[in-house]
């Protein structure tokens, strides 16, 4: 019998993180019988991003009003997922990332029982209110999800000290790079053609970011406009009033600022791929350009994604202007270190039938040999025990379609049952790899 699996969506950037896990699943013999659920919290953008990936919907909620506020969008998605997830009763509830959507899917599930999996789990800023509301949805997030694919060994290490049990925890990777690799292989023309040979990519839509901190980012653009004659900025404006009323404000009448539409994903990767710089706050940006080799300022003072700062490609410059023209123009004159090349795809490890798969031994001189699998590994499946050896210590900006082969033997198809009355999973061997005690016989 197939395992039905609930992968909710409810912005872009869930659609895009989310799209490779779709696509695996849906593949032909996985034993899966998956259901895509939008909640419309991004309405046109989310169906953009949806078609781009040729991913179809089976329900849409349709919560999405204008202006709409935190508390009443939270309330609307806890009912409505609540509803959905007590009439199809899946087996099992996937969904990415940080905002309202997800959080709410976390919390119906564990209002009506059904096992929830959290995608990108562990990232942290350290910071409650930054970014706000996303750092509050994910440390919530995480205390009610029974399964955490976790993108690094560092949103693991935050995960184990907020206690979450180590058995519930994957490292398997970042899907926004197989998203982006999938993109790539269709590349799409730009959506407008630069006025300059030398383009600065910008986008900002971080609510922490409205009002005054996007009016200093815009005079930072007008000022670097002013010393270099040669450059131009595309601005794809975000559709919230409170981002396109301050841009069309504070850029208006510069003849080198397009201010365009939101394009789809495939335009987007077009625009990064040729720009020089990009000015952005998004989460999703400071691993999608690193992978790239592009250079990213970061409109903000903390990040929860460490890994590109830490590798250089990305720049915490908050939206001071002084410093967001001192560090654009160290990049664009060359007087600042390039970022590093974009790592290359991962190849995966070749296994003969009936052998051990092969694992080059590092230099001792070098490094310590690494440890032989633990307690962890041997409960699972042999496929599961590799992938897991394999992926424990992968850097973010490394593909993670091969690590999603594990989801099939983590989660053991005919294992996943619902939870009984009393918290725990039906079947002993998930029981015994989640961190639940077994039901009494």
């Amino acid at each position: 019998m197939a395992t039905t699996v609930a992968c909710v969506v409810g912005t872009r950037p869930e659609a895009v993180k989310m799209a490779p896990v779709v696509r695996r699943l849906r593949r032909p013999g996985s034993g899966f019988d998956v259901l895509v659920l939008s909640t419309g919290q991004h309405r046109e953008l989310l169906d953009r991003a949806l078609a781009d990936f040729g991913i179809r919907v089976d329900d849409d909620l349709a919560l999405m009003r204008p202006g709409q506020d935190l508390a009443a969008l939270t309330a609307r998605c806890l009912e409505g997922l609540g509803n959905w997830i007590g009439r199809h009763r899946p087996d099992l509830v996937v969904a990415q990332g940080d905002t309202t959507s997800v959080f709410a899917a976390a919390l119906a599930c564990h209002y009506r029982r059904v096992p929830f999996a959290h995608v990108e789990a562990g990232l942290r800023s350290g910071r409650l209110s930054e970014p706000f509301p996303e750092e509050a949805n994910r440390a919530l997030t995480a205390r009610l999800a029974d399964l955490h694919f976790a993108p690094t060994a560092a949103s693991r290490e935050n995960l184990l000290r907020e206690g979450i049990p180590a058995g519930r925890i994957r490292v398997v990777g970042n899907t926004v790079i197989d998203a982006l690799r999938w993109i790539e292989s269709r590349p799409a023309p730009l959506p407008v053609r630069p006025r300059t040979r030398r383009m600065i990519l910008m986008t900002s839509h971080r609510r922490e970011n409205h009002g005054e901190p996007l009016r200093r980012a815009c005079r930072a653009v007008r000022t670097l406009l002013d010393r270099d004659p040669g450059l131009c900025v595309v601005f794809p404006v975000h559709p919230s009033p409170s981002v396109r009323e301050i841009v069309d404000r504070e850029l208006a009448g510069l003849d080198r600022v397009q201010r365009i539409d939101p394009v789809g994903y495939p335009e987007f990767v077009s625009l990064m791929k040729a720009s020089a710089l990009i000015l952005s706050d998004s989460g999703g940006v400071q691993e999608e350009a690193p992978a790239l080799g592009r250079p990213v300022l970061v409109l903000r003072d903390r990040t929860e994604r460490p890994e590109g700062v830490a590798m250089g490609s990305c720049r915490l410059v908050g939206t001071d202007p002084a410093r967001i023209v001192a560090e654009a123009e160290a990049i664009l004159l060359g007087t600042s270190p390039p970022p590093p090349p974009p790592p290359p795809p991962r190849q995966p490890l070749r296994r003969r039938p009936g052998r051990r798969p092969h694992r080059p031994r590092p230099g001792r001189a070098l490094r310590p040999r690494r440890p032989r699998p633990g307690p962890v590994a041997r409960r699972l499946t042999p496929e599961a025990s590799d992938a897991w050896c394999r992926t424990r210590d992968r850097r973010r900006f490394h593909s993670s379609s091969d690590d999603f082969k594990q989801i099939g033997s983590i989660l053991d198809r005919p294992a996943i049952r619902r939870r009984t009355s009393t918290g725990a999973f039906k079947q002993p061997f998930l029981a015994a790899r989640l961190g639940d005690p077994p039901p009494p016989r």
